[in-house]
C-alpha cells in the first residue's frame, strides 16, 4: 500500500471522525482543536465548538494558538463569560463531549498536564489544569488524543489533573459521577479504548503498518489487546486536502 500521509495527520483524522454530526464539543488547543476543526470542515458541518474563553459556535479559519485568540471570539456565533461557561453549559449537562490532550495518560485515562517528577520537586512544570478537570467530569464523554510515546503513555501519571476512571480504574464510579468518562483514545499509532469490566484501557485498532509489537514498546504499561483488533481505515483524499489546507492556512497566518 502506498501511503502518502504522515502519522500525525492519520492520528488527527482518526479521532475527527470519533464526533458525532450533532455533538456539542468542548475543544482543547493542540491537536483536539485540529481533529474537531476538521470534521467540521467534512463529515460534520453543524458541529458545535466550545473553546474555555467563552466562545460557542465558533468556526475558525486558522487554528487558534490559544484558547484568546480572536480567531474564536470573530468567528463564533455568540460568546459569554467563562463562569456562565461552565456553569450553565458544561454543568449544566450541554456538551456531549469533551476533547482534551495531556502530556501524560495512564492506563486507566486519567491525564496529567500539572508536573513531571513529584509537585514539590518536579522535572518539569506543565501549563496546568484550566478547565480540563471539570470538562473531564461533566462532559456526557470524553475524546483524548496524544502521540503514543512511553514517557506520556505511562502505567500511573505523576499528577491526576483530570480524571478518567481513577487509580484503580473503580474511583470515577465511586465517586458518583454520573458521566461516561473517556471512551475513545486516538494516537499515532492505535486506538485504544476502556475495557467494559475493568475500564483499563485496550487497544481497539492498529493503524495501517503498525504491528502489536511496536504498540506494546511504545506504551509504558504491558498493554492488552481487544478480541478483535481491527485498523484504522486509511485518510480519504477529502480528508487529507482539508486537514493539510487547514494546516496551511494557519501556517500562513501564525508564521509557524
Amino acid at each position: 500500500m502506498t501511503r502518502d500521509w504522515t502519522p500525525a495527520e492519520l492520528m488527527t483524522i482518526a479521532a475527527s471522525r470519533a464526533l458525532d454530526p450533532d455533538d456539542v464539543c468542548f475543544v482543547g488547543i493542540g491537536a483536539p482543536s485540529a481533529a474537531c476543526n476538521l470534521a467540521r470542515l467534512t463529515r460534520a458541518p453543524d458541529l458545535i465548538l466550545i473553546y474555555e474563553s467563552g466562545t460557542i459556535g465558533t468556526r475558525p479559519d486558522v487554528l487558534p494558538l490559544s484558547i484568546g485568540d480572536g480567531e474564536l471570539a470573530e468567528t463564533a456565533l455568540t460568546t459569554v463569560s467563562v463562569p456562565e461557561m461552565f456553569r450553565s453549559w458544561l454543568q449544566g449537562g450541554h456538551v456531549t463531549v469533551g476533547f482534551l490532550g495531556a502530556a501524560q495518560l495512564d492506563r486507566y485515562a486519567n491525564l496529567n498536564t500539572t508536573v513531571i517528577g513529584s509537585y514539590d520537586s518536579p522535572h518539569v512544570r506543565l501549563p496546568g489544569a484550566g478547565g480540563a478537570p471539570e470538562i473531564a467530569t461533566h462532559c456526557q464523554r470524553v475524546l483524548i488524543t496524544l502521540r503514543h510515546r512511553p514517557r506520556a503513555l505511562v502505567e500511573t501519571v505523576d499528577f491526576v489533573t483530570s480524571l478518567g476512571f481513577g487509580r484503580t480504574g473503580t474511583e470515577r464510579a465511586a465517586l458518583g459521577i454520573p458521566t461516561a468518562g473517556p471512551q475513545l483514545v486516538v494516537t499515532d499509532l492505535c486506538t485504544l479504548a476502556p475495557e467494559q469490566d475493568t475500564n483499563e484501557l485496550v487497544v481497539t485498532a492498529l493503524h495501517p503498518g503498525v504491528g502489536r509489537a511496536q504498540v506494546q514498546a511504545a506504551t509504558g504499561w504491558p498493554v492488552r489487546f481487544a478480541p478483535e483488533v481491527a485498523e484504522t481505515p486509511p485518510p480519504t483524499e477529502e480528508e487529507l486536502t482539508v486537514l493539510r489546507e487547514l494546516h496551511r492556512r494557519t501556517a500562513a497566518v501564525h508564521g509557524a
